[in-house]
């Protein structure tokens, strides 16, 4: 048996013992749930009928006698968002193959589904982050009804995965599993479709050609194929084990698809207290499970947006992960995945190389895993380094993955990594504590020392850009971005300008308390500052000229003046009224009042 990694098992220690109260307080409270029999046992007669009435004879008589699992569907169905539409015929395929297998299923309920790809640079984009609390709230919601002895989780998206599993772990006492739904074809290469966003930026191509190559890229049903933070949604499912060992990356609407979509469901209802393995979800994730997702974001170059998604995870099962432990595990974990916006490929050339199985794989041998966790496979994580198939009578196996990849510009071993370290790096200094993605980021713009130039929203630097004012070496300073100012909108307009300015060659960094996702791409990006620039934090008192030093290689983040001078400064106040009404902004107030630092999760929950 391969030896744990010293580092890995020291921060894995380090979290356990920060965590020991608060998850024993976790534990104790969903294994105080009786799960000797079904819940609505304990309903009244009327409270029962309610909850069947709707369903046929035969899921009546079953849920009647008491004795056969009852699993919830909650859904992020909408078919306006690509990766949700095939969601469309899930509910009738997994209650079919419930009653098969002498149990039922029913729709508990529906969570929202945002897209950010639609909202970004719109107002509408201020409640992406917050729409993780709504969807974790409304999952909740959803389980209230204590019809349910598991859940099947359906969602994909930024906000929505993160979102589902915090509600999920509040009914952590329940069997329960995340149920992908693949990405879609590949589409135009991304550096194609890069290079017409950067034309666009610079006036050298029309909207009707942006807008031609976006529709080429984005045009078929399954999730968007570049390694965004819904993909890296994906790969932390798997990693963590709640999703089947090869279904994160598997094509939708195929046969091999909705054979893992069936075995799934027989394999919660197996883990439910009726079934034959009784399994809760909230013993999954354990300490173990978020340490093996944060080895995950890093082997894979994965969205920044985890830094807060996983840190809200973890609180809501009662571990107390921090940034800290980011970044001890960051210098150890080989970078072994290159997909767009990190590299040309895209997740379904990864998942050809070899995909989750192989990089799982990997780690394992070289002591980069930890293998002796639960998972709704069943097995510890050895059981993931292999690739499910379909045999001749169409039957669901999975067999061992190659132990080669099949395209080493893409996907590679431990032995030859594309970078020796992590993907993403934390920062200090007496600007705050902030995140950089350094996985595509040129060696030589690790360290950017120059001049600031300030704004107080992206559209001012598409104006300054316009007006020729940015033709020269600067840190684009974006404050009052944070989850209290506005709700901390990723900033994606901001990327084919920054890009066209730094291939010009100018030395280019942006700091920001707002959200970049997994699209930072290649100009060195401080994102997530905290403390955010309404509350406190230096971002506010920067003024244009200031020399500011971003150092990603020794982990700083600095204005270069002298204490006293900075403590001296008056901070800038902005009026943020236009931004807390219209497009629904008027009812997230109090979010945006109660919302946690972004090293704590930027949430209210």
């Amino acid at each position: 048996m391969t030896t744990l990694h010293p580092v890995v098992a020291e921060v894995t220690e380090r979290l356990r013992e920060r965590s020991r109260d608060t998850r024993a307080a976790y534990l104790r409270r969903i294994d105080a749930v009786d799960r000797s029999g079904p819940q609505r046992e304990h309903l009244s007669c009327g409270n029962l009928a309610h909850g069947f009435a709707a369903c046929g004879s035969e899921d009546k008589a079953a849920l009647r006698s008491g004795r056969r699992a009852n699993l919830a569907i909650v859904t992020a169905y909408n078919d306006m968002l690509s990766a949700h539409q095939p969601y469309e015929r899930y509910p009738a395929l997994i209650r079919q193959v419930a009653r098969d297998a002498g149990f039922t299923a029913q729709v508990a309920g529906g969570v929202p589904a945002m897209c950010d790809g639609i909202t970004q640079g719109r107002p509408g984009m201020q409640l992406s982050l917050f729409s993780r609390d709504v969807v974790a709230l409304a999952t909740a919601v959803a389980l209230s009804h204590d019809m349910f002895d598991g859940a099947l989780f359906l969602g994909i998206c930024d906000k929505i995965v993160p979102g589902l599993l915090i509600g999920a772990l509040s009914f952590g006492h329940l069997a329960g599993a995340f149920v992908p739904s693949g990405p879609m074809p590949s589409g135009i290469p991304n550096e194609q479709k890069s290079k017409v966003r950067q034309a666009f930026a610079d006036g050298k191509a029309s909207k009707a050609e942006l807008l031609e190559a976006e529709a080429a890229s984005y045009h078929a049903p399954g999730t968007c194929t570049f390694y965004g933070t819904a993909n890296s949604n994906q790969m932390l499912m798997e990693i963590m084990g709640l999703h089947l060992p090869g279904a994160s990356f598997t094509a939708p609407d195929t046969p091999l698809r909705d054979a893992l979509t069936a075995e799934v469901v027989r394999r919660v209802a197996a883990h439910s207290a009726l079934g034959d393995a009784s399994l809760p979800l909230g013993h999954i994730i354990d300490e173990r499970a978020i340490i093996n997702g944060v080895i995950g974001l890093h082997a894979t170059g994965g969205s920044t947006n985890h830094l807060l998604h996983l840190v809200a995870i973890a609180h809501a099962a009662g571990i107390q992960l921090r940034w800290d432990d980011f970044d001890a595990l960051s210098g150890v974990i080989p970078l072994l995945a290159r997909v767009y916006p990190n590299g040309y490929a895209d997740v379904n050339q990864f998942h050809d190389a070899g995909g989750m199985a192989f990089l799982i794989d990997q780690l394992l041998g070289a002591g980069l895993l930890h293998a002796d966790v639960q998972t709704i496979f069943g097995t510890g994580l050895d059981g993931y380094a292999q690739v499910p198939a379909l045999d001749a009578g169409g039957a669901l196996h999975w067999q061992p993955v190659a132990k080669q990849s099949g395209n080493r510009g893409v996907l590679r071993g431990v032995d030859e990594p594309f970078r020796p370290d992590g993907g993403l790096r934390m920062l200090d200094g007496n600007l705050g504590r902030a995140v950089i993605k350094v996985s595509s980021v040129p060696d030589d713009r690790l360290l950017i020392e120059a001049p600031a130039i300030v704004f107080d929203d992206q559209d001012e630097v598409a104006g300054a850009f316009k007006r020729g004012e940015l033709n020269r070496d600067f840190v684009a300073v974006v404050r009052f971005q944070g989850p209290r100012a506005n709700g901390m909108p990723e900033l994606h307009k901001l990327t084919p300008t920054l890009a066209l300015l730094q291939d010009r060659g100018h030395r280019i960094a942006l700091l920001t308390d707002g959200r970049m996702s997994g699209a930072s791409g290649r100009v060195p990006a401080a994102i997530h500052v905290t403390p955010e620039a309404v509350a406190g934090g230096n971002l506010a008192k920067i003024r244009d000229g200031d020399m500011i030093r971003l150092d990603a290689a020794n982990g700083r983040l600095d204005v270069l003046m002298e204490a006293h001078e900075l403590d001296a400064r008056l901070p800038h106040v902005a009026d943020l009224s236009g931004e807390h009404s219209g497009m629904g902004r008027e009812l997230f107030g109090l979010f945006r009042q109660a919302a946690a630092n972004a090293d704590l999760g930027a949430g209210v929950l």
